[in-house]
């Protein structure tokens, strides 16, 4: 975790920036970017001189050639472990003169990094800003992996406090409660083909980490971890230069992050290729059926955005491939064709597992919208027993904008450090949602649909029209009232008339 002095030191550049007249938080994050990349670099070719050194042979990889750049300036100028310590003048020269075409012309080697290079620009407006964003970066310990990953993550969560820019971010403990849920295996092939930030590849990584550490002592796992496992589309460059180097800092040197518009383009190269999909697509839009692709509209006639990602998915995913994605509460019960279609499909032609509600403030400030996640296995030949379905209602942040946390941090996210209480668990669930999907084939099938969690049978659905909105199954429960016996009533009434005749009969003497 950072410490709360290296958060003030990054709040500190960041107003900088937009003092120094650059207000977009994504060109901010942008050009932390590439100073970030350029200290790798540095580390990379640090670390094959050492290698070289140590066992007498020629560098396998140099970054910076010997010699001089196009521009008559040593490339050894252009590491950062020598630019840093330069009077701020003559770094924003060797920056913005040398730095950043050496960048743009990396793009030759064919690395997924470089090719996001292309088009490198530096915005940064000042020397003095220049220097002051180096220093902080110098002083960090990036060779952590952890803290490389924090203050990614801590910056990136500054995307979305900036308003216009947060629907590019899934907030991270719902992200990891996706990524226990399918449970990442080490021969997994996982795409995301609206991955942002790459936040869904990132959680998947650090989950195999902590869970299957023999992916680094065995030779090919370590090469698919690296090179294979991990692929996510996006159709905004400067998505995929944030994507792609908030994936090397946490550690995943060769992950597949590319342009693509994956709902345009033909996805015959992807067609069946990957065992996993986590994805949080953008929904509530439309698309022409003249710009969508073909084999999309094959699967479900549409041109609604969310649905057209649900055939996706399905399209990308291999037989036997899992999912877990978020939709907007409509694909669950939306009364159009289209969408009777792809639910009909999920449950007849594949097996659909579960449906998670998730409280409509989880996207808070920046969207209000109710959604749910999917968990669902491509099967092509149906496998639909019940249905999982659990109605969160709280995940450990107030749901107004603020999105201030309730508990603890060791009581948050999806798999805290201590266990919950009875009162806690009314302010996180999704300690409880891990815990009762473990038993969704077993105790959960028992359980009345007046609780949090239920499972319905694959009939009452079909009988339902195929609706899949946990309300449409979920019951209440009315409060137990103890009725007395009818004679017991009687009789007491009887003694009350008694009372009253007896009452009578002495006023009548009275007068």
């Amino acid at each position: 975790m950072l410490t709360g002095e290296l958060r003030n030191r990054i709040d500190s550049v960041w107003t900088s920036f937009w003092t120094g007249g650059i207000a977009n938080p994504l060109e901010v994050i942008e050009q932390i970017t590439y100073l970030l990349f350029m200290r790798g670099l540095d580390d990379i070719h640090t670390r094959e001189e050492r290698k070289a050194n140590r066992f007498g042979k020629p560098m396998e990889r140099v970054i910076f050639p010997e010699g001089d750049d196009p521009r008559g300036r040593p490339y050894s100028d252009l590491r950062w472990s020598v630019f840093k310590d330069k009077a701020p003048a003559e770094m924003f020269e060797i920056v913005a003169e040398h730095v950043f075409p050496f960048l743009r012309d990396m793009a030759e080697d064919g690395s997924a990094h470089a090719e996001h290079m292309k088009g490198a620009r530096f915005t940064i407006p000042t020397p003095a800003l220049l220097a002051k964003v180096v220093d902080l970066l110098a002083e960090i310990p990036l060779d952590d992996r952890d803290t490389k990953g924090d203050l990614y993550e801590y910056m990136l969560s500054k995307i979305a406090s900036a308003g216009q820019n947060g629907q590019f971010r899934t907030p991270r403990h719902i992200i990891q409660l996706m990524v226990e849920l399918v449970e990442p295996t080490p021969k997994d092939v996982i795409c995301d083909p609206a991955a942002g930030t790459a936040g869904f590849l990132v959680a998947a990584g650090e989950y195999l980490r902590a869970h299957h550490g023999e992916i680094f002592r065995d030779e090919a796992l370590r090469r698919h971890f690296h090179q294979g496992m991990f692929h996510g589309y996006d159709f905004d460059s400067t998505m995929l230069r944030i994507g792609s180097m908030n994936m090397q800092l946490h550690g995943i040197e060769g992950g597949d992050i590319r342009y693509k518009d994956s709902l345009a383009e033909d996805h015959t190269g992807d067609a069946d290729a990957y065992s996993l999909i986590l994805a949080n697509p953008p929904f509530a839009g439309a698309l022409d059926y003249e710009t969508t692709a073909k084999d999309l509209q094959k699967i479900v006639k549409t041109k609604k955005t969310e649905l057209l990602f649900m055939a996706l998915f399905l399209k990308l995913l291999k037989p036997g491939g899992r999912a877990a994605v978020i939709v907007p509460d409509g694909v669950l019960f939306g009364s159009s064709k289209a969408h009777k279609t792809i639910r009909k499909m999920l449950v007849e032609d594949h097996k659909l597992d579960a449906i998670v509600k998730l409280p409509s403030g989880v996207f808070r400030p920046y969207a209000g919208v109710s959604t749910a996640i999917v968990l669902f296995t491509r099967t092509d030949s149906g496998g639909t027993d019940h249905v999982w379905f659990y109605d969160v209602q709280a995940d450990g942040l107030s749901l107004d904008d603020k999105r201030q946390t309730l508990l603890s941090e060791d009581k948050l996210g999806p798999v805290p450090e201590s266990d919950l209480s009875e009162e806690e668990h009314a302010k996180n669930n999704l300690p409880d949602v891990l815990m009762r999907w473990a038993e969704r084939g077993g105790a959960e099938r028992d359980r009345p649909r007046t609780a949090q969690s239920f499972c319905v049978p694959k009939a009452d659905i079909a009988a339902a029209g195929y609706d899949l909105s946990i309300n449409r199954y979920k019951e209440v429960e009315h409060e137990a009232v103890e009725h007395r016996p009818p004679q017991e009533i009687i009789a007491e009434l009887k003694a009350l008339e008694a009372e009253i005749v007896a009452g009578l009969d002495e006023l009548e003497a009275m007068l």
